[in-house]
């Protein structure tokens, strides 16, 4: 296999040999208070633990299952918010965006932007992205196999973009339901692209509970279990204070009480796989 360069997230190495990197946070800005408050009890952990993270949140969830679902505080507020994360914990921040008009606002305030699964292939979007300069995280479809990830990576370069993150999340099986395949930690890895295991979106059931998505919260920790150890440079987890109460995604939302714990476990593996 070729070698894996590692990418500057922030201030954070990703990949070849270097620390997990760690992408945690809600899936979408709820409040100013309640997203600050995560952002702070994440910043101790990084420093306690010596941890590579980055802040994740969104500003805006254009892809909801419903229409009256809640999707954020909009662009403005948002971003407001994220700046704000970012002065106040010096985490890195990761946001994503869904239209090519929206990347260069948000890396304006973004360490490196996300392109949500659904996105993968749009081009446009792809090409607005790589062409800020800054680092791009690209979650692959639940529709699309590992080896044509190739595309979305030739889209990006075809930008400008060389700091690639390509994200695994399962694929769509049958009616309501994701497969993790991970053989695509391995397939999905070029010279200069890192991946990155989705561990809470891979466990979701999209729209399974009609007007919302379902989850299988159980299965966050074993499948994580099993990325760190087939190998994976990075971690993304979705975390709420009380996921039963979070407005978008909490059925697969990790408990942030439970992180810790999690984090522990999962170092432990990566110890014994990397010695």
């Amino acid at each position: 296999m070729p070698a894996i360069q590692p990418v500057t997230i922030g201030q954070h190495p990703c990949g070849a040999g270097k620390p997990l990197l760690w992408i945690l946070g809600p899936c979408v800005i709820e409040s100013h208070d309640g997203t600050l408050r995560i952002a702070e009890v994440l910043a101790g952990l990084a420093q306690q633990l010596r941890l590579p993270v980055v802040f994740k949140a969104s500003f805006d969830k254009a892809n909801r299952t419903s229409i009256d679902s809640f999707r954020g505080l909009g662009f403005e507020k948002g971003m407001a918010v994220l700046d704000e994360v970012k002065r106040r914990t010096g985490l890195p921040v990761i946001t994503d965006v869904h239209e090519p008009s929206q990347a260069g606002p948000v890396a304006e305030i973004a360490d490196y932007l996300q392109v949500p699964a659904f996105l993968c292939r749009q081009t446009d979007l792809l090409l607005a992205a790589a062409r800020t300069g800054k680092a791009v995280f690209v979650k692959k479809g639940q529709f699309l196999d590992p080896h044509n990830t190739t595309n979305i990576t030739a889209k990006l370069r075809a930008g400008g973009c060389t700091d690639i993150l390509l994200g695994e999340r399962g694929t769509t099986f049958g009616y309501g339901d994701l497969v993790v395949d991970f053989r695509s930690l391995i397939l999905m890895r070029e010279p200069g692209v890192r991946v990155v295991y989705d561990a809470t979106h891979s466990v979701q059931q999209p729209g399974a509970l009609g007007g919302v998505s379902g989850g299988l919260r159980e299965f966050i920790v074993p499948l994580a279990r099993a990325a760190v150890a087939v190998g994976c440079d990075g971690l993304f987890f979705e975390v709420h204070h009380d996921p039963s109460r979070a407005l978008s995604d909490g059925r697969n939302a990790l408990s942030l009480d439970n992180l810790p714990g999690v984090i522990d476990e999962l170092l432990a593996i990566r110890a014994v796989t990397t010695a």
